[in-house]
């Protein structure tokens, strides 16, 4: 499955993964906000609908960039 980052902006990214985009709202994915567009694209599928950036040591379910509403942040910027 390819995945790629097709988008930035103030409020978020786009992210192409298996042929469905996806939005992550810098609100409900805080840990994107001031990183480099370097860091921010370099994102790996990590199979089963999981995605892995190596250089941000985050990784998420396509579920939970889905739906984020399920799943509370477990950090928040101070």
């Amino acid at each position: 499955m390819e995945t790629e980052v097709t988008n930035i902006s103030n409020h978020g990214l786009w992210i192409l993964s298996n042929e469905k985009e996806f939005f992550l709202s810098f609100e409900d994915f805080p840990w994107f906000k001031d990183k480099t567009v370097h860091d921010i694209t370099k994102v790996e599928n990590f199979g089963q609908g999981h995605l892995y950036w190596e250089n941000l040591d985050i990784d998420l379910s396509l579920d939970m960039i889905e739906h984020p509403e399920r799943f509370p942040l477990q950090s928040h910027k101070q």
